[in-house]
């Protein structure tokens, strides 16, 4: 008979497992009686903790960002762009050490309190650097926004890292688009070269907030 006991089933054993399978079925395949099968448990105990899956992608993203802030160094003297900067690199890559990271983090909830120390850290370096409380929020949203769109996009192609879905052959597809040789060029700005191209449409971004928020005086 064996005597191995197994570790209590909880709400952070759940949301561990589920990231874990992420990586290997996607979003699409992650299911509960799947993460139950995962756990050896029927899936009727996984309603215990919670109430349907998307209480868990709740989770998920929450443990996902209490990671990715466990990893990261808050630096108070950051200016107003550093910190912009920094903070969406930080989300990009977090969420790219997911598969499908970036749509678990979308529409999601926090189910804590966990990120309210890195937002009151990142309003207050905002506020202090001259913007009001709504346009530091502004900001903050943006920013965020666009790396979790862009990340959705990236991650579309590239579903983990080096692997390219198919139909999105850059070579092919200016093939298929020869008669139009502008959108047959693009193809290379658009599934191509990730990181500079989320780089450059950070700092357009973050060019525009200054250009709006902090106009320079005559």
């Amino acid at each position: 008979m064996s005597t191995e006991r197994r570790a209590p089933l909880d709400r952070d054993r759940v949301a561990d497992t589920a990231l874990r399978l992420l990586n290997e079925v996607g979003l699409d395949g992650l299911t509960l009686r799947a993460i139950a099968r995962e756990l050896d448990v029927k899936a009727p105990a996984l309603y215990w903790h919670f109430k349907d899956k998307q209480a868990l992608l709740d989770e998920m993203a929450t443990e996902m960002y209490r990671r990715m802030m466990a990893g990261a160094s808050l630096d108070s003297g950051d200016s107003w762009r550093d910190r912009l900067l920094k903070a969406n690199r930080g989300l990009r890559a977090a969420l790219l050490g997911y598969r499908d990271g970036a749509k678990v983090f979308s529409g999601s909830r926090f189910t804590g309190m966990v990120h309210a120390e890195a937002q009151e850290e990142h309003l207050r370096v905002l506020t202090d650097a001259g913007l009001t409380l709504a346009q530091a929020v502004r900001a903050l949203t943006t920013t965020f926004v666009y790396t979790l769109g862009f990340v959705i996009e990236e991650q579309g192609v590239q579903p983990v890292p080096g692997r390219r879905r198919e139909g999105f052959d850059v070579e092919e597809r200016a093939r298929l688009l020869a008669d139009f040789p502008l959108a047959a060029q693009a193809g290379k700005e658009l599934f191509e070269d990730w990181d500079q191209h989320f780089e450059e449409g950070l700092a357009l971004i973050v060019d525009g907030i200054e250009a709006r928020y902090r106009p320079k005086p005559d």
